[in-house]
């Protein structure tokens, strides 16, 4: 079969413009890069406000494998399959950053005939959205270490300074470093680290933001570290949160982009599931729910991290509640969850994950019935589509529709999105209407104002099956501060693997008979939440041995290859 980058050059791409102006944007909204990317003008925002709301659906997926189920794949295949019912669509997804791009995961723009295209475009820079992020948090950082060593006009406790660095690529060797080494003209030196760019609060806030202003005020709020009296000191008290806006000042506006098929697409905001939010931004669903039919929106991994974040943190700041959620499975990753295979990326699979094995899959659909049921704990109806892949059986398709069914899902259908485009999920397009001609009866999993230990306790036991969270001491003396500076009614925002609904990333399934460690506790105040570091839990993951940037080359003619 053709390489995703094969097929994505294969794409009759159209004039960026008239993509804009097919959805209902005026040309002076519409501010090209290049021939196929262009930045929207935030003033569509006020402009479209009195027009009416789009269904509003989510798509996430079952607790995936290291090589992802194709959960973009179907937020951009059900977009395509919509249109061809003749509804007016537009997608709005992440942009990705070049740490997985580079390490393992690959690109982040779909796959097959459900893509956004240009494709490498997509996943290297785009509009530079991320690099502006990473600037503007390291001026930051530049600025509180000059601070201190410059007379420390500001009064910070050195050892108190929380404002790490960022780096958009997986560099192990920075997550703990020592600053201003090398004589007192570099520095005091200090303990810090770096974080990828995507963990970064500024990203969290581009993606939380709803408007430029909303922006400023909230790097204003950013914690930076904290004076000798205990004292928060924060960006706005540092004069800094002006030039860390300015820096970002063209990331706020949405990157518009086209599918495979002449869809629009929204492309905007890129902060990781399992260490931030995991969700596109709110300032481009708000332009995107008032220009057509549908708006698809993608919440990163499984529904216990991405989709746990768009309706608890995301929905609550953006006001936006969804009609629908999209849960996405595959048989490949419901037999990895009976325990009895591994999958390493970059490896051929077990012969056993492409053989029918109904007794593996029965023990692996725990997972997918506690997904449903996470789905459902927030009142929305849930359609699983089942992702085809050339090895699968009838017999498989129906033992996840039994199970899906028995479990609440308003629906369960096949799709073959990745091999035939919007053709190949038509079924699953119909089933998405039905499910929001039904509606939701959308709620919030906690409460703001309940203390923090019992928010996160709530989300540990209801999303992720634990019996209970076991806080460390550094997390106990956190919260207790944080409460104490008035900071206890912000949601949460848990980091924790992707690959289990534990802590534990070996345990698959269903886990049961766990308690969840949190081992501290992180204050995003500008962003506007907490977040729990569960486990092992890293913020800047690291290259394999093999990594992926490996095959990424140019040739003769200046085209990429090797990407995927």
């Amino acid at each position: 079969m053709k390489s995703d980058l094969e097929i994505a050059r294969e794409a009759k791409l159209q004039p960026i413009q008239a993509i804009g102006e097919a959805v209902g944007l005026l040309p002076d909204e519409i501010e090209p890069h290049g021939k196929h990317m262009a930045k929207v003008s935030l003033r569509a925002i006020a402009r479209l406000a009195d027009r009416p709301r789009a269904r509003y659906v989510v798509v996430s997926a079952i607790t995936p494998t290291p090589l992802g189920e194709g959960k973009t794949v179907h937020t951009i295949g059900l977009s395509l399959a919509l249109a061809k019912l003749g509804r007016k669509v537009v997608t709005c997804i992440r942009q990705p950053s070049m740490g997985p791009l580079f390490g393992i995961k690959g690109g982040a723009a779909g796959g097959g005939y459900s893509q956004v295209v240009p494709m490498e475009q997509f996943n290297l820079h785009l509009t530079g959205d991320i690099h502006a992020v990473g600037a503007a948090h390291n001026l930051i950082a530049a600025h509180v270490d000059a601070s201190i060593l410059l007379k420390n006009r500001f009064g910070f406790d050195p050892d108190t300074v929380t404002w790490r660095r960022v780096s958009d690529t997986n560099d192990r060797v920075l997550r703990e470093i020592i600053l201003g080494l090398g004589g007192p003209k570099n520095g005091i030196p200090r303990r810090s680290g770096f974080d990828i760019t995507v963990a970064s609060e500024l990203m969290a806030i581009l993606g939380l933001a709803t408007s430029l202003r909303d922006m400023r005020r909230r790097i204003g709020r950013v914690i930076l570290g904290y004076s000798k009296d205990g004292k928060a000191i924060t960006a706005e008290d540092t004069n800094c949160a002006g030039a860390a806006t300015v820096v970002m000042r063209e990331s706020i506006k949405p990157t518009l982009m086209q599918t495979m098929e002449g869809t629009a697409c929204f492309v905007h905001a890129g902060p990781f599931a399992n260490i931030a939010h995991g969700n596109s931004s709110i300032i481009a669903d708000q332009i995107a729910v008032h220009l057509g039919d549908y708006v698809l929106t993608e919440a990163g991994f499984g529904a216990d991290i991405g989709a746990e974040k768009f309706f608890n943190i995301k929905c609550r700041a953006s006001g936006l509640t969804p009609d629908a959620a999209v849960l996405v499975a595959t048989v490949r990753a419901l037999k990895s969850h009976s325990g009895r295979f591994k999958i390493v990326p970059g490896k051929p699979l077990d012969q056993g994950l492409l053989m029918e094995d109904l007794d593996a899959l029965g023990a692996g659909m725990p997972n997918l019935v506690k997904q449903i049921e996470n789905l459902r704990a927030h009142g929305v109806p849930v359609v699983v589509a089942m992702n085809r892949f050339p090895t699968d059986t009838q017999a498989e398709y129906d033992l996840i529709r039994e199970a899906a069914m028995q479990a609440g899902a308003h629906a369960c259908e096949v799709s073959e999105v990745f091999a035939k485009g919007g053709a190949g999920g038509l079924e699953l397009a119909e089933a998405i209407e039905s499910a929001c001609e039904v509606g939701a009866d959308f709620k919030h999993l906690y409460e703001l104002d309940q203390p923090v230990r019992a928010k996160i306790e709530t989300i540990a036991t209801r999303m992720y099956g634990a019996d209970g969270v076991d806080f460390l001491p550094r997390a106990e003396e956190e919260i207790d501060h944080y409460e104490a500076l008035g900071y206890g009614k912000l949601p949460i925002c848990m980091a924790k693997t992707h690959l289990s609904l534990s802590h534990d990333a070996q345990q698959k399934g269903r886990p049961t008979g766990f308690r969840l460690p949190v081992r501290s506790v992180r204050l995003a105040a500008g962003a506007g939440f907490l977040y729990p570091l569960c486990g092992t839990m890293m913020t800047m993951p690291g290259l394999g041995s093999r990594p992926a940037l490996e095959q990424v080359d140019i040739d003769d003619d200046g085209q990429v290859v090797g990407l995927f």
